[in-house]
Parts: C-alpha cells; sequence; structure tokens
C-alpha cells in the first residue's frame, strides 16, 4: 500500500507533466501566452536564376575552358567549337557576294551599250526614211518622165522597185529600234534581279558569321558554373546542354500560411536564417507576394466541388530581396533551406 505522501507526490509529477506539456505545445505553436510579434516559417528557401547554356550549331568540341563549379565573368570563353567547317562556309558565302557584286557593277556597262544601240538603230530609221523619200520622189519624176515619152517603162519599174526596198529598210530599221529599247528596259528587271541576288549573298555571309561566332560559348552573365558536361572531342547537337551557370544573384522565397499574411506588408524587415551556414542570418524585406497561393500553380490543379470537403490551410509565396552589405551573399545558393521571421509591420 502506497502511502499518502508517496500517492500525493505521484499526483503532483503528474501535473507538472501535463502543464509543462501543455507549455510545451503552446511555445511550439507561438500561441498565447507565448505568442510573438513576428511571423515565422520554415518553408522557405533560396532561389537564383539558373541558366542552361547551349551551343546554336553542332560540332566537336575544341577545347572546354572551364571546371566543374568555377566562377566566371560576363564575357569569359567557356567552350569553343571546331571552326574550320563554318569558315569555309564564310569563305564560300564571301566569294558568292563578291560574284554578285561583279554581276551589279556590270549593269551600268550593259546599259550604256544598249543605249547606244538605240540611237544608233534610231540612225539607221533616220537613213532608211531619208532613203524612202528619195526614192518617192525619183519615182515621181521618172512617172512624168515617162509620161512624156523621155523615160521607159522598165526605168520607172526600177525606181519602183527601189521604194519598196527603201520602204522595207525603214520598217527593218524602226524593228531593231524597237529591240534594242526592249532591251534596255530588260535591263530594268535584271538590275532588280541582281540587286536581289546581292542582297541574298549578304544574309547568306551574315549568317555563315553568326555560325562562325556560335562556335564560341561566352559566359553571358558573372556567376558560378554548374556541372560541365561537355569534353573536348565531343560532337555535340544544335540546342544540347553543354553547362550550367548560376549568378551571384539571389533572393528567397518563404511560404507563409494565408492567416499570417495580415500581418506581412511590402517592406517589412525580415531576419533570414540559413541552415547550411550554421544558422547564419541575413538581413532583408518583403518585396513582393505572389498572386495566388502555391497550389495554383501545381500541374494537377484540386478541385472543391465534390465529396467531403476539409479545409486545409494554404500558403502563399512571398518573395524577399535580402539587404547587401553583409558581404556573405556568394555562400547563398539557390535551393538552400532558410528560416524566415518577418518583424513587426508597425
Amino acid at each position: 500500500m502506497l502511502s499518502n505522501a508517496t500517492r500525493h507526490i505521484a499526483t503532483f509529477l503528474t501535473i507538472v507533466i501535463a502543464v509543462a506539456g501543455i507549455f510545451g505545445v503552446l511555445l511550439a505553436w507561438g500561441l498565447p501566452p507565448f505568442a510573438t510579434a513576428s511571423e515565422r516559417t520554415e518553408d522557405a528557401y533560396v532561389h537564383g536564376m539558373v541558366t542552361p547554356l547551349s551551343t546554336e550549331v553542332s560540332g566537336t568540341v575544341k577545347s572546354v575552358a572551364v571546371r566543374d563549379y568555377e566562377r566566371v565573368a560576363k564575357g569569359d570563353l567557356l567552350i569553343q567549337l571546331d571552326t574550320r567547317g563554318f569558315a569555309e562556309k564564310l569563305a564560300q558565302a564571301k566569294a558568292q557576294l563578291a560574284s554578285s557584286e561583279a554581276s551589279l557593277s556590270g549593269i551600268a556597262q550593259e546599259r550604256a551599250i544598249a543605249t547606244s544601240n538605240i540611237e544608233a538603230a534610231d540612225a539607221s530609221v533616220d537613213a532608211a526614211q531619208a532613203s524612202l523619200a528619195a526614192a518617192r520622189k525619183n519615182l515621181e519624176r521618172a512617172t512624168h518622165l515617162q509620161e512624156r515619152g523621155v523615160m521607159t517603162e522598165s526605168d520607172t519599174e526600177d525606181l519602183q522597185l527601189s521604194q519598196e526596198k527603201a520602204l522595207a529598210a525603214l520598217r527593218q530599221a524602226k524593228a531593231q529600234a524597237g529591240m534594242a529599247r526592249q532591251s534596255l528596259a530588260a535591263l530594268d528587271t535584271s538590275e532588280s534581279a541582281r540587286e536581289a541576288a546581292v542582297s541574298q549573298a549578304r544574309a547568306a555571309v551574315s549568317l555563315a558569321q553568326i555560325d562562325l561566332d556560335n562556335t564560341s560559348v561566352f559566359a553571358p552573365i558573372d556567376g558560378r558554373l554548374g556541372e560541365v558536361s561537355a569534353h573536348q572531342g565531343q560532337y555535340v547537337s544544335a540546342g544540347s546542354r553543354l553547362l550550367t551557370i548560376v549568378p551571384d544573384d539571389v533572393w528567397i522565397v518563404a511560404n507563409f500560411k494565408e492567416t499570417q499574411l495580415d500581418r506581412l506588408r511590402i517592406g517589412q524587415p525580415v531576419q533570414v536564417s540559413v541552415d547550411a551556414l550554421g544558422g547564419t542570418e541575413y538581413a532583408g524585406h518583403i518585396e513582393r507576394f505572389s498572386p495566388a497561393t502555391g497550389s495554383q500553380f501545381s500541374v494537377l490543379g484540386s478541385s472543391n466541388a465534390t465529396g467531403n470537403f476539409i479545409k486545409i490551410v494554404q500558403r502563399v509565396p512571398v518573395l524577399i530581396s535580402l539587404d547587401k552589405g553583409r558581404g556573405q551573399e556568394a555562400l547563398l545558393a539557390p535551393g538552400m533551406s532558410v528560416v524566415v521571421s518577418a518583424g513587426s509591420n508597425g
């Protein structure tokens, strides 16, 4: 049989343990009397722009100038492809451009020749018209003389034949003049075609130059590299991912409960504790709120219109910018877990 004192002690300890448990739950959940003026979430991560880099042309990797996780500056050469085939294509395109430009420059000489041909044809027309006029006058005089018996009928027929020949010569001269003018008009069409050929050749040179330039992969921004998957001698296709670069600019996305949003404001100061850095704290501020809860951006959206309903507190992503000046932002990497505590908004 337990004594009364023992029973009292056991009852007291049970009460103490129960009260401690209740206070522990209240403390863990931040409920009164342990409620704080700040909002806190562990559902927060470091974010950054992870940019995959690839080539726009296919070719063989000639050299790899960097290694995994190396820091690079904007404009640094990362990967170089073999340029021989692209250089030959560029030279071929330039040769075609030179040929097209030479053909276009010759149009002026051809136009001058065509103009001279027109002038010569017009002169032939004038000469033929003069010959026809003379033949007609000779025939008229011969006709009068024949009527008076001075000239024979045979002579008159010869003059008639000369007039017909002069008329035929005039028609031929006019036809040649027309052909000369058609040749000049055709040069206008030919010039347009040659100009188009020059433009096409110039575009081919530009494209060949772009392809040659794209054999070199440069760093588009300052940052750190991820794993480099390209190797010397490897054949890569256009669009193949070769490496990844991560800029130094990072930010925090904290997923607060919707019940916490009424105590959060844009510009509100926050403290960010980084798990990977032993709880090192960074100062920041709330920059903007997501326009929808995280569940709205999921691939498979939920539907609450059927079946039983259980209310679940949703979370809203909040973007947090880190305040500059601590000098340790470079230690933060996208994907790291953090704990965010938002101070009083006043």
